[in-house]
């Protein structure tokens, strides 16, 4: 199989894939890492890369594969938003306040996908503390949209709506308080969804504005959208 038809794959086409051992994890994954290390120049929609984190990450998710162990996203590679903390990985939320923090915790939501089998391929840029709506407040500099480089990909999630439509990651994740997800969606045209207040954990996301900041998915399809929300939220 080609790396561009990994990188264009749904995380539903991915999932069959891997489980039916047509492709492994450490392929996809290392598809991810070159296609990102060849567009994030031009984008600027990854702060953070943890390529070795993934690599050992996908190879363990080989492994489980093998054994019949497959949980609901084992060994789909994935980028996050650079709101959720990670434990061991820097989380800057676009802010030059934070650009050497490094968590000593997980976010509940990134820790369900972890234990689904997911793998971090690293943090995208975000406008800074999520407080913009085209992704130009963040310290690491605006992000481009892939749909035309006069655009911009909406915010504050747009790191998180341009690496998903340039094909850097099968699904993101990204965070919701007044449009957050789904303005950058429709910018990009990809698929966001702000899920029901409490149905996914917020600790552990730097807060905006805690009675309306939700986690949710960014997709490229809407049953994508489903399987990334039933591992955010941890109910099916």
């Amino acid at each position: 199989m080609t790396d561009s038809a990994l990188l264009s794959g749904s995380v539903s086409s991915l999932r069959q894939q891997l489980r039916g051992r047509v492709v492994s994890s450490e392929e996809v994954t290392r598809a991810c890492l070159e296609r990102i290390e060849a567009c994030n120049g031009a984008l600027n929609a990854v702060i953070t890369v943890c390529a070795e984190q993934a690599i050992d990450s996908a190879r363990k998710a080989d492994k489980a594969i093998a054994k019949g162990d497959a949980a609901l996203l084992t060994g789909i590679p994935l980028l996050h938003k650079d709101i959720y903390c990670t434990s061991g990985v820097r989380t800057t939320c676009g802010s030059r306040m934070l650009q050497h923090f490094v968590p000593a915790y997980v976010a509940t939501v990134v820790s369900k996908m972890q234990a689904e089998g997911a793998v971090m391929l690293g943090k995208c840029n975000m406008d800074e503390f999520a407080m913009g709506s085209s992704n130009e407040t963040s310290y690491y500099g605006n992000v481009i949209n892939p749909v035309g480089d006069q655009l911009v990909p909406g915010g504050s999630s747009g790191g998180s709506s341009s690496a998903l439509a340039a094909d850097l990651t099968p699904a993101t994740i990204g965070t919701d308080t007044g449009g957050s997800i789904r303005q950058p969606a429709s910018f990009t045209g990809t698929v966001g969804l702000k899920p029901t207040y409490g149905l996914c954990s917020r600790w552990g996301i730097v807060a905006f504005a805690s009675s309306l900041d939700q986690a949710g998915p960014m997709t490229k399809t809407i049953k994508d959208c489903a399987i990334m929300l039933e591992s955010m939220s941890g109910f099916d």
